[in-house]
C-alpha cells in the first residue's frame, strides 16, 4: 500500500483541512494530495454522521493520515476549533510547509511536472506562497452522476472560470511553520520574524502586510501580480453537482455551522459566484494515474472499501430523506427558480 509522496522533497510539507461528513471525497482528496509530494497529511473532524470519521480512523491506522477529532466550543467556527488542533499535533515534527486547504479544494501545481518540489523550487528563501482559488463549476449536472462510492471530483468536473474574478478571488497559503504561531484558513497569523517573505506561484514578491495585521485578510496584493493561476492554484471545487451544493445546509459550513441561511440556496449570491463553466479545464488529470492508483490499493483493503461504502449508503439516504423536489425548490432562491 503506497504512503510516500510520489516525488520526496528536501524540505518536508504537510496538507491540513478541517471535514465534516465528507466521506464520498476524502480519499481522492488525500491521494492526490499525496500523490504530488506531501509528506504528511492531516485530517480534523467534527460531529461526522456520515461514517467520514470512522474511514480516517482505519486510514490513520494504516499510516495513511493523521486524524485529530475535535469538538469545537460554542459559537467557535469549526475551522478554527481544527486549525488550533492541528498546530499541536505537527510540533516536533520535520514538517517545515503547511498548506491549510478544504476538501473541496485541490492543489494543482502548472509548473515543471506539477509536483509540490516544482514548486517550492520557485520558493527561495520566502516564507509564505500565495495560492489563488480557481472556481470549477457544476458542468451542468443536477445530481451526483456516480452511484456508490468511488466517483471523482476531478474527473467529473472539468469546467472552470477563464480568469480568477478579482472581487470573489480569495487565496490560500503554503507556509513556514516556524515563522507564525497560529494561522487562519486562508492566511498565517502571529508572525516570529519581523518582516516574513510573501512571493505568489512564480516566486515574485508580494506585500506582507496582511500578515502583520491582528484582522483576518483573504486577498493578498497586489492583486493583479498575486493571481498566478497558469503557474499554480487551488482547484476550488465548491459546487460540484447541484444536489451536493444545497445539501451542505444541514451541515453547515466551516466558518459559521450550520448559521448558512441562503448560502447554499441554488442561484443566490455564493452559488452565482462559485459555479464557473466558461471552460475545459484539465491541468490538474496529469496526476490521476497516480492517484487513481493509490485509491486502488486503498479500496483493496477489505475494512477501507467497507467504510467508505458506508459513507456513499450515507449520502444516498439522506439524499432520499431530506432533497425531496419541495426542499431543492425551497434551497432555490427565488429569482434563480
Amino acid at each position: 500500500m503506497p504512503t510516500a509522496p510520489a516525488s520526496p522533497l528536501p524540505e518536508k510539507a504537510a496538507v491540513v483541512a478541517c471535514m465534516r461528513n465528507e466521506g464520498l471525497f476524502v480519499l481522492e482528496w488525500l491521494a492526490y494530495h499525496l500523490e504530488i509530494g506531501f509528506d504528511r497529511a492531516v485530517v480534523c473532524t467534527n460531529d461526522c454522521t456520515d461514517g467520514s470519521d470512522t474511514l480516517l480512523d482505519l486510514l490513520a491506522e494504516r499510516g495513511l493520515v493523521t486524524h485529530l477529532r475535535h469538538n469545537p466550543a460554542p459559537g467557535q467556527a469549526p475551522q478554527d476549533s481544527g486549525i488550533r488542533a492541528a498546530l499541536p499535533a505537527l510540533d516536533g515534527s520535520d514538517i517545515t510547509w503547511l498548506l491549510f486547504i478544504d476538501a473541496d479544494e485541490f492543489l494543482n501545481i502548472r509548473l515543471g511536472k506539477g509536483y509540490l518540489a516544482d514548486l517550492l523550487d520557485v520558493a527561495g528563501d520566502s516564507d509564505v506562497i500565495a495560492l489563488a482559488w480557481r472556481f470549477f463549476g457544476n458542468a451542468g449536472l443536477a445530481d451526483w452522476p456516480h452511484a456508490g462510492p468511488g466517483g471523482s471530483v476531478l474527473d467529473t468536473f472539468q469546467r472552470a472560470e477563464a480568469a480568477a474574478d478579482p472581487e470573489h478571488v480569495n487565496f490560500k497559503s503554503l507556509f513556514r511553520r516556524a515563522a507564525f504561531a497560529h494561522a487562519h484558513d486562508h492566511m498565517p497569523q502571529a508572525p516570529r520574524i519581523p518582516q516574513p517573505r510573501v512571493v505568489n506561484a512564480l516566486g515574485a514578491p508580494l506585500d506582507n502586510r496582511q500578515l502583520l495585521s491582528h484582522r483576518k485578510f483573504r486577498k493578498y496584493q497586489p492583486l493583479d501580480r498575486a493571481l498566478c493561476l497558469d503557474a499554480a492554484c487551488l482547484n476550488h471545487y465548491a459546487v460540484k453537482s447541484d444536489d451536493l451544493f444545497v445539501l451542505k445546509n444541514p451541515r453547515g459550513d466551516g466558518q459559521n455551522g450550520p448559521n448558512t441561511y441562503q448560502r447554499y440556496f441554488l442561484g443566490w449570491k455564493w452559488h452565482r459566484a462559485a459555479n464557473q463553466n466558461a471552460i475545459q479545464e484539465r491541468s490538474i488529470l496529469r496526476h490521476m494515474p497516480g492517484t487513481t492508483r493509490r485509491l486502488a490499493a486503498w479500496r483493496a483493503d477489505p475494512a477501507i472499501a467497507a467504510a467508505e461504502a458506508a459513507c456513499a449508503r450515507w449520502f444516498s439516504e439522506t439524499k432520499t430523506a431530506i432533497l425531496t423536489p419541495q426542499r431543492r425548490a425551497a434551497w432555490t432562491y427565488a429569482e434563480a427558480s
